[in-house]
């Protein structure tokens, strides 16, 4: 019995060590982690552009948001009381 318990503070003790090390490395190693995840990040966002960017500038290649615009007036709720409901019920009374 007392090799098993033996076995198992070993064990445990191993662990700990490792989790402590991993813990002082990182901390060590921080900003040489921060800069390669930015890296990786800014990579990973300008290789999705796929080069659309590139000497076109914004000649036509993006979307300006001009079209959206609409000059039409937009009817409210209140002047129209036979707007439709959506498909839900509306009740004739509160009570």
């Amino acid at each position: 019995m007392q090799k098993i318990v033996n076995v198992v503070a070993l064990a445990s003790g191993i662990v700990s060590t490792a989790i402590i090390a991993s813990g002082v490395y990182v901390y060590v190693n921080r900003d040489a982690i921060i800069d390669g995840v930015k890296s990786q990040a800014i990579e990973a966002v300008t290789g999705s552009l796929g080069g659309g960017l590139g000497g076109a500038g914004l000649g036509g290649g993006l979307p300006t948001g001009a079209n959206d615009i609409n000059t039409q007036p937009q009817a409210s709720a209140s002047t129209n009381p036979q707007a439709p409901s959506m498909g839900l019920p509306v009740p004739s009374s509160a009570f």
